[in-house]
């Protein structure tokens, strides 16, 4: 298994880490392979006679499938938990169900535990971690031989603290024992060079009952009517639209690379379902739809993975750490609206393959959050201060994640609850009727203006505006 550069780079720190100190914490930008620097180091310190056994733990199943075949390779074994394995993959979500007897394993050998995705781990003490980063604190922190912790994006929504982790004082930044950032991965041709187009028109009209109001921005419409950006991501032309810039894009890249893919990430299955509907009845393209509903989604994942087909529409299943190389375009129309989750998608469509066309292009509405999170793509740690007191937005993450549960707290006070790949969402409103209205139907928004795209370039020393 060749490593890249960088692979080979972090598995020297953390063996050299590994002699005064038992974790190590790797940023590495989503794409740049993580997993297979990760099996190369348990394969190193099995060699060295450093560890008996490797548990790994991530947030989903189709990840853990990814670990278990690339570590099974790397380390010629069956990494399955069964006897004669060298190791197993868990999702976070099982850890809480995880008995005495198993725990017993790291107390008892050299263990090597690694943590994909590790700020799902909330927590630096009891008091203010989530039921996983309790797991991990209880059972994991003191027995370990060793511990790895990866992260494409290593800080935490809520500001809360990430298990074993280091924090730098005064301002509390989280501290990384390697950084392989997205710019340095672009020029490595190790990730494609990220395109952003910001879609807005210049001309909006809402209709509430016999009152008419004209705003000039999708930005000014949002902040000045009450109006949600759920009803706007579910409106009839705006999704026609975005669609329709998506597949301009996608028929392009495929005309040079025919296997080439686009994502869309909708925002609950009826949501999903009516944008399949557009992709095969108005733009005749060939599409599949996943969502946890499905009874074996990973298989449907698999299958898009390895035919041509033009789209895939998800709603929470396709995210961090989710490999589907030929994926190229995306059109984001999610509800969540935290820079993490908006990275964890970019990252979807980043991954290089041998195709002779590497372009990734992300189409999302010009709101304001997600406009911010577009122009600082090139910060790998853009909020990057913990709170670690106890604060009452974490009480409520430890509730809901003893119930396998997240929340996102973003920056305008809204509250995003995910559950089961679906997103709940709760925001004040300047005109709190409008809730009612919306959900009635008793209103009229008509985009009557230009549409306009701001491209983001990203490591580009220019802007450009179509």
């Amino acid at each position: 298994m060749k490593l890249r550069q960088w692979q080979s780079q972090c598995v020297d720190a953390a063996l050299a880490r590994y002699q005064t100190q038992s974790h190590f914490m790797c940023l590495a930008t989503p794409g740049a392979g993580k997993t297979i620097m990760a099996a190369e180091l348990a394969a190193r310190l099995i060699a060295m006679g450093k560890i008996d056994f490797v548990l790994c733990f991530s947030p989903s199943s189709e990840v853990n499938d990814s670990i278990r075949s690339t570590f099974s390779k790397r380390l010629n074994k069956r990494f399955d938990g069964l006897m004669g394995a060298i190791g197993s993959v868990y999702t976070y979500q099982f850890m809480p169900s995880l008995t005495e007897a198993f725990w017993q394993l790291l107390r008892t050998h050299k263990v090597f535990v690694i943590m994909d995705e590790v700020h799902h781990l909330k927590g630096s003490l009891l008091t203010n971690a989530n039921a996983w980063g309790e797991e991990v604190l209880l059972n994991i922190q003191y027995n370990a031989a060793y511990t790895l912790a990866l992260s494409g994006t290593p800080w935490r929504s809520d500001k809360a603290p990430i298990v074993l982790s280091r924090f730098t004082e005064p301002d509390n930044t989280i501290h990384c024992d390697f950084s392989y950032g997205l710019k340095q991965a672009i020029e490595d041709n190790v990730c494609r060079q990220p395109n952003i187009a910001l879609i807005d028109n210049d001309k909006i009209r809402l209709d509430v009952d016999l009152e008419s109001e004209t705003f000039s921005s999708i930005a000014e419409l949002l902040k000045g009517s009450g109006f949600s950006y759920k009803a706007l991501i579910n409106n009839q032309q705006v999704m026609h639209y975005m669609l329709s810039q998506g597949i301009k894009k996608l028929e392009q890249i495929r005309q040079e690379n025919p296997l080439a893919g686009g994502l869309i990430v909708a925002s609950s299955i009826k949501h999903a379902k009516q944008l399949y509907q557009i992709l095969i009845a108005d733009f005749k393209q060939t599409a599949c739809i996943v969502t946890s509903k499905l009874k074996h989604p990973s298989h449907t994942i698999e299958a898009f993975r390895q035919n041509d087909t033009q789209w895939i529409v998800s709603v929470g299943m396709i995210s961090e750490g989710t490999d589907i190389p030929r994926l190229q375009v995306c059109c984001h129309l999610s509800r969540i609206k935290t820079e993490m989750h908006y990275r964890q998608v970019l990252g979807r469509i980043l991954r290089v393959t041998s195709a002779e066309v590497q372009k990734a292009w992300l189409f999302t509405l010009a709101e304001a959050s997600l406009t911010e999170f577009a122009y600082r793509i090139d910060q790998d740690l853009p909020e990057n201060s913990v709170i670690v007191e106890q604060t009452e937005s974490q009480e409520l993450n430890l509730a809901l994640s003893n119930n396998s549960r997240s929340t996102e707290l973003n920056h305008d006070n809204s509250t995003n609850l995910q559950i089961s790949g679906l997103s709940l969402s709760t925001k004040p409103s300047i005109q709190p009727h409008l809730c009612d209205i919306e959900q009635e139907n008793h209103y009229n928004l008509a985009l009557l203006g230009g549409y306009k795209e701001q491209i983001v370039r990203m490591f580009d020393t220019h802007l450009l505006s179509s």
